[in-house]
């Protein structure tokens, strides 16, 4: 029983990183693509200089599941507590 009852209250997870991965980074277009064994996100940053890869990342498709459900969890969170979140289409900033 202990151990079932600590796996639902994990403790905190300890994240050591340096100070200029830690400030994170802005993006403000994604593209996605895909095969059968990873997906990759390339986490993008539209300026008036051009388009800049801020970060990629590579998951499995499990993983994916499981991100789709935290991002709609959390944002579900944040609509009950701040309002809803409008979409504004923009072709510029697009999802691919």
């Amino acid at each position: 029983m202990a151990d079932e009852k600590s796996s639902m209250n994990p403790s905190p997870i300890q994240i050591a990183t340096g100070d200029e991965l830690s400030r994170g980074r802005y993006s403000n277009t994604m593209m996605v693509s895909h095969s059968a064994e990873e997906f990759m996100m390339d986490w993008l940053l539209s300026s008036p200089s051009g388009t800049h890869l801020v970060s990629r990342i590579i998951v499995s498709p499990g993983h994916v599941k499981r991100i789709i459900a935290a991002l709609t969890e959390n944002m579900n969170k944040h609509e009950n507590r701040f309002g809803p979140v409008p979409v504004v289409e923009n072709n510029d900033q697009a999802f691919h």
